[in-house]
């Protein structure tokens, strides 16, 4: 294991950091942190929450790495998609005002039309979503390829990532979130 690999004892915030796709496979397998009746806290640890819940903890944290390991095959890095951009259809999942203030050039703005027309086209189309930073998007990945579009990817670090590392005339953004 990486240093940076998270173990038993690590709090579930930094877990949540580190894999972010741990909540859906945590969600998927052992009904936590879907719901208020499952919640865990950001401060608990895996360990914790597996004692508390009754599951070993070294199998769900395998099971964490394991989901991991799947959701990085889903994902393009920056640098390839730019290298593949002329073979791919670029679909912005984020919300319109998102996409009418910055997007990246060429990308069409995910609605329910363009979702029929998608799923109604070729299932070889190769399709890049992406989303403000990435955190998002692999739930989309995953929900357009069990409908059939096994060539569906995410874009690593979203549009945040694109502006740094292919584009940096595209102006940053942060999101704002009411509290």
């Amino acid at each position: 294991m990486r240093q940076t690999d998270p173990t038993t004892d690590t709090p579930m915030g930094e877990i949540l950091e580190m894999l972010p796709g741990a909540r859906r496979a945590l969600f998927a397998r052992h009904h936590l942190g879907g719901c208020q009746s499952c919640a865990f806290s950001n401060e608990e640890t895996l360990a914790q929450l597996c004692a508390r819940s009754e599951l070993p903890a070294d199998e769900v944290l395998a099971y964490l790495l394991e989901s991991h390991a799947h959701d990085l095959e889903m994902l393009m890095e920056p640098a390839e998609a730019r290298e593949k951009l002329s073979t791919l259809r670029l679909i912005d999942i984020r919300t319109r005002e998102e996409h009418e203030a910055v997007a990246i050039a060429g990308s069409e703005f995910f609605t329910q039309d363009l979702q029929q027309r998608l799923f109604a086209g070729d299932p070889e189309a190769r399709l890049l979503l992406y989303d403000h930073s990435g955190r998002d998007v692999l739930d989309q990945v995953a929900w357009f390829r069990g409908h059939g579009l096994k060539n569906t990817f995410a874009l690593r670090g979203g549009i945040d990532a694109w502006s740094r590392e292919v584009d940096p005339s595209l102006p940053r953004y942060r999101i704002e979130t009411g509290g």
